[in-house]
């Protein structure tokens, strides 16, 4: 089995795949401050609830945006499996299927790249896929597996927080779709505002970048598969047309995919 630990700014996500086969997964808090042997010790527990035979693991990977978390799970790796994890870092970008441009090689994020390895695998189409984490992330794959760009926004649950961390009379409410955009109370409001100003943004950034592409790539907008991930993925189904596919696991295959092509 391959123990994955997918790394991201809110939550950590631990995974194992028996072949290419998601079996198990869990989440736990992101905390900068937890060392490795702390760590180690909640997904020990973890394991043990599971009946988790750690003899069945034979290889462990790395993807991180949190870049002070890489030792302690290297350090969690080799208590486990007495052996060093695979991290998803530039040195083996050269083994994947998608290119990357050379002025971001050091920039992407793994968690992006993994979204483009897998979106990539999956449809062998030129893509844009959406990742509804803490940030909103668009990251677009081109005719011959070449990841084009990204483009950065905050998340939808990020903008829920800032609003209310940074406004005295704005209560905590629902992550909902409103029945109207016209809202009659503070509650429908604040989710007027953050759910339809959200999918105004979403529309308007994927049409911007279809246009982009268009123009980059020489091919026609409908050839272009838009895929929604992350927790939050499916929160605007209701009132957008503007994705063709979801995968709230796109992210945790691709980690997969890539330590398939990484470890050959």
């Amino acid at each position: 089995m391959l123990l994955i630990f997918d790394i991201g700014n809110t939550n950590i996500k631990v995974a194992l795949f028996e072949s290419d086969t998601l079996v198990q997964q869990w989440r736990i808090s992101t905390d900068s401050n937890r060392t490795g042997d702390e760590y180690f010790a909640l997904i020990n527990v973890l394991f043990k609830d599971y009946n988790l035979d750690i003899k069945l693991i034979n290889n462990a990977v790395i993807s991180s945006v949190v870049p002070q978390l890489v030792k302690a799970f290297v350090i969690v790796t080799q208590r486990f499996l007495n052996k060093e994890p695979l991290i998803i870092a530039p040195d083996i970008y050269h083994k994947l299927p998608v290119t990357i441009p050379p002025t971001a090689v050091n920039e992407i994020g793994t968690d992006l790249l993994c979204d483009a390895v897998q979106a990539w695998e999956t449809y062998h189409k030129p893509c844009i896929v959406v990742d509804f984490g803490t940030a909103l992330s668009f990251v677009s794959v081109g005719n011959n597996a070449n990841i084009l760009g990204v483009a950065i926004a905050p998340g939808i649950g990020t903008a829920f927080k800032s609003l209310f961390s940074n406004t005295a009379q704005l209560p905590s409410v629902p992550l909902e779709i409103p029945s109207s955009s016209l809202g009659i109370n503070t509650t429908m409001a604040i989710q007027s505002g953050i759910m339809f100003g959200y999918k105004g943004l979403i529309e308007g950034l994927i049409n911007q970048i279809k246009l982009d592409i268009q123009k980059q790539e020489n091919i026609k907008s409908e050839s272009i598969i838009t895929i929604a991930t992350g927790g939050l993925s499916s929160v605007l189904t209701p009132i957008t047309k503007i994705f063709d596919k979801f995968d709230k696991q796109l992210t945790l295959n691709g980690l997969c995919t890539v330590a398939k092509y990484a470890l050959k």
